[in-house]
């Protein structure tokens, strides 16, 4: 449950999987997105959720492919929320990229361009079994979504 230090290439994808897209957004942000008003708290838990996933992502060996098992489908399941997020990605740079497009949902799920990494890392952290990243990544899930669901909330008012 604690994890067995070595590098994880699976974690490294993961992370290229959440950057290269955000890398991207920086330079196509919906008009009128503000990101001034975001609530302390909740920006203090996503920074350190951020710092703890990347961190705990990379240096256990336990999210690399293993041999087939029962826990293998938590990592088909990780894979799966992780290319939902591409493919949320892929609709909303080719769309008008509103913020309405920033917060929508995908294929149910609300938010999902908060909800779906965040579940991702958290059924890999599932996968892995380590404690760790389960855990970095609740307190990156409260802040992220967290946030979101307050910008959202705006964009209704």
């Amino acid at each position: 449950m604690l994890g067995n230090l070595g590098f994880s290439y699976v974690g490294l994808i993961y992370l290229l999987m959440l950057f290269i897209p955000n890398i991207l957004w920086a330079k196509n942000q919906p008009k009128g997105y503000d990101y001034k008003n975001e609530n302390k708290i909740l920006l203090l838990l996503e920074r350190i959720g951020q710092v703890l996933v990347t961190g705990t992502v990379l240096i256990f060996s336990n999210f690399n492919m293993q041999e087939w098992s029962i826990w293998s489908i938590w990592l088909i399941l990780s894979a799966i929320f992780m290319i939902m997020y591409e493919l949320w990605w892929i609709r909303y740079f080719n769309g008008n990229k509103e913020l309405k497009d920033f917060y929508s949902s995908f294929i149910g799920i609300p938010l999902a361009g908060a909800t779906l990494p965040v579940i991702g890392f958290l059924l890999l952290g599932i996968y892995g079994k380590v404690i760790w990243l389960v855990l970095s990544t609740i307190i990156l899930g409260i802040g992220h979504i967290g946030i979101h669901i307050q910008h959202l909330k705006e964009l209704n008012r």
